[in-house]
């Protein structure tokens, strides 16, 4: 790595500690015990590096449990963080049992979406309380909020990080309202996941008038007193995703040249990044 790339990665990292609630996982249990006393849930977890091995990763996780058994918070894993490993989730499931903590699947890369699936599948027979998550970017989702629906899972629905595989794309915002209209009424519960404020405020309402479960679900360090707001009005639960580690951006340096408003972002990120 050269001089420059190192600088630019020491920035990114800069700016994205911003969206963590610090590198350890004390850091995490002090926002979501803030959270709590604020009357906001959480979901907490460790963003890794792509050097962890996966016994780091899944006793990171482990670590996390103790966090949800004092709080109104779950567990967000990364099936490819573990490499997929069915026995190091397992311990990961034993431990949540007697807490009966939910244990949650962030969505990654969309080659890693059927191995998820396949081990949920797996660990649904241990475990019933699991959930996923679903972006609307891709076209795939809708038959994968079926298969959601039919492994009684709750899901999450975001709008998505990355590209789908061969143009599997679509148009995030209509994709996202797509999955939520595919999970009203089907769903046993749907977490909107979104600092959209129209977006979030129709999802919820079609979610409400089928009777289905939901709560609004932020990320940690976004704005987000007008989506509290609409929590409110909407008369659902408003949880915050916390995690703690060292992770990249919420939204991609390359846009930032493209987009004042991105590049605008950066730099307030960079000079308020712990």
């Amino acid at each position: 790595m050269g001089a420059t790339e190192s600088a630019i990665q020491s920035l990114i990292r800069r700016a994205a500690s911003a969206y963590t609630a610090g590198p350890n996982i004390e850091d995490a249990r002090d926002v979501c015990e803030r959270l709590a006393r604020e009357g906001i849930s959480s979901t907490v977890c460790y963003w890794d590096i792509y050097a962890d091995r996966p016994e780091l990763v899944s006793q990171a996780y482990l670590g996390l449990l103790g966090t949800v058994a004092n709080q109104n918070c779950y567990l967000s894993v990364k099936a490819p963080a573990v490499r997929f490993d069915f026995e190091l989730l397992k311990k990961v499931l034993e431990e949540a049992r007697p807490l009966n903590a939910i244990v949650h699947f962030d969505a990654m890369a969309p080659d890693t979406v059927d191995q998820t699936f396949d081990l949920i599948k797996r660990a649904r027979e241990i475990y019933p309380r699991l959930g996923c998550t679903l972006p609307g970017r891709w076209s795939r989702s809708l038959a994968d909020a079926d298969r959601a629906i039919d492994l009684g899972l709750r899901v999450r629905v975001v709008k998505g990080e990355w590209r789908g595989i061969d143009d599997d794309e679509t148009d995030p915002r209509v994709g996202f309202i797509n999955i939520i209209n595919r999970l009203a009424g089907r769903a046993i519960h749907v977490a909107v996941a979104t600092h959209n404020t129209p977006i979030a405020r129709l999802s919820l309402q079609l979610l409400k008038d089928a009777g289905t479960p939901c709560e609004l679900e932020l990320l940690y360090g976004l704005p987000q007193q007008p989506l509290l707001k609409i929590a409110r009005a909407f008369g659902v639960r408003a949880r915050m995703y916390v995690p703690y580690g060292y992770a990249g951006l919420p939204y991609r340096i390359k846009q930032a040249v493209r987009s004042p408003r991105i590049l605008g972002w950066f730099l307030h990120d960079l000079f308020r990044g712990r």
